[in-house]
């Protein structure tokens, strides 16, 4: 029998004890009375653990992370307690202590910044109460990078990295705070800029499109912030264009999950500047062709009589437009040139009636000419030519009502006199030539 290998009680004990969990540490080391404690135990031997006890109490839940790490949380209780972990190899026997009712749990009211970049970094501002004895900040299940307890109302934290939203918390020897939401944001992208192009004065409205712009918190065109901005969706922001020098600009927009930017995607422009038109004046009926000069002319999108649109325009160069003027009442009207760049200051036209012949005194003359002829009506003032048939006569404007002509030799007869104004053609008035006397 002395051969045979026979266990004894005293060794059995022995390996047991030898392979029993150790527990080396909880963090924290204390919590409220009321439980509730996230608890990370550290120590050997924690696989097939079965139970985790704060004092005689069981841990309401635990999680086995691994060998050598198991995360709890506190039962409610009183006083200071040992931490024990069971396993089917038996139960540790360190003395490691977890403190109840050590202090109030702190409490958060706010966080700021409440959101930021995937990859972390963020310094943000927690403030609330009981906070000066903190020995944890939570970004979800993530520790803090760093943090700093300022007073008992303030402590700064720097965010680890971390996806979606995520409740911030405070951990101190009186238990885990309330959680605040933290977003992490991805970078916006821009796509788009609607419209591209607007006045150096500013003022007018813009969409721009991508995608990551929920939280934007600036726009800017060049280095110039936009004057005010609407996060319409994720994927929409409107902007008003601030003031800038003609050209292109970058346009940027910022969020806490970083920065985009679209190289010249926005292009200011000069408004434009009308010098002269040419002619001045024309019919009421519209109809004729009027040039139109000045300087930041090619973007041109509208030409105004007033407030009706020429019946077209061609655009010539940057410093000429053609443009067909549309119908308009007597008198003088603004004419004025739209671009992207804004409204032109305006040039003075005026529409004319047509002129209207009542009398010629007097009525007959020499066929040779030379006779001077009173020609009486209205509209007269703008008269541009006297006909006697097709024969154009040297002329006088006298007045609005009087012109005076010199006749034109031409045959014996009677001829039909017209004036020629801007505003048409008169109705034709008779004249007879009459020949010599026979002897």
């Amino acid at each position: 029998m002395s051969g045979s290998a026979h266990s004894t009680p005293v060794s059995d004990a022995r390996r047991l004890a030898s392979s029993a969990p150790t527990v080396s540490s909880v963090s924290p080391a204390a919590g409220s009375t009321a439980g509730g404690a996230s608890v990370t135990v550290l120590g050997t031997g924690f696989t097939g653990a079965t139970a985790v006890r704060f004092g005689a109490t069981l841990a309401p839940s635990f999680a086995v992370l691994s060998d050598t790490r198991i995360g709890a949380t506190s039962p409610p209780g009183t006083g200071t307690v040992q931490v024990t972990v069971t396993t089917p190899s038996g139960t540790s026997n360190e003395f490691v202590t977890f403190g109840y009712g050590l202090g109030p749990a702190p409490s958060l009211t706010s966080i700021t910044p409440n959101s930021g970049p995937a990859r972390g970094g963020t310094t943000v501002v927690l403030t609330g109460s009981g906070l000066s004895a903190a020995s944890a900040v939570r970004f979800g299940g993530v520790a803090a990078a760093t943090y700093t307890v300022v007073s008992d109302s303030r402590i700064t934290a720097v965010a680890p990295p971390g996806t979606g939203t995520v409740q911030v918390t405070v951990t101190t020897a009186g238990g885990s705070s309330n959680g605040l939401a933290y977003t992490y944001s991805g970078a916006p992208a821009l796509s788009g800029v609607s419209p591209d192009q607007g006045p150096t004065a500013g003022g007018n409205t813009v969409t721009l499109t991508g995608t990551g712009l929920t939280s934007a918190t600036a726009v800017t065109f060049g280095s110039t912030p936009a004057t005010s901005f609407t996060v319409v969706s994720p994927t929409t922001i409107t902007a008003v264009v601030p003031p800038g020098a003609a050209g292109a600009v970058p346009v940027t927009v910022t969020t806490p999950g970083g920065t985009s930017t679209l190289p010249s995607s926005y292009f200011y422009v000069n408004a434009p500047v009308l010098a002269a038109l040419a002619p001045v004046s024309g019919p009421l009926s519209g109809g004729n062709t009027v040039t139109l000069t000045g300087t930041h002319l090619v973007e041109a999108t509208a030409v105004r009589f007033a407030n009706t649109a020429a019946t077209s325009f061609t655009v010539v160069s940057d410093t000429r437009i053609t443009a067909v003027a549309p119908a308009g009442p007597a008198g003088p009207v603004d004419v004025t040139v739209s671009t992207t760049g804004g409204t032109s200051n305006a040039v003075s036209y005026a529409y004319v009636p047509a002129p209207a012949l009542t009398a010629l005194s007097p009525g007959q003359g020499p066929a040779s000419g030379g006779n001077s002829v009173t020609l009486t009506g209205t509209g007269l003032g703008p008269t541009t030519r006297v006909l006697f048939g097709t024969t154009p006569a040297t002329f006088t404007v006298v007045s609005d009502t009087h012109v005076v002509a010199e006749a034109p030799p031409g045959a014996v007869g009677p001829v039909d006199v017209t004036v020629v104004t801007p505003g048409g053609t008169s109705a034709p008035a008779g004249y007879t030539r009459v020949g010599p006397p026979a002897v």
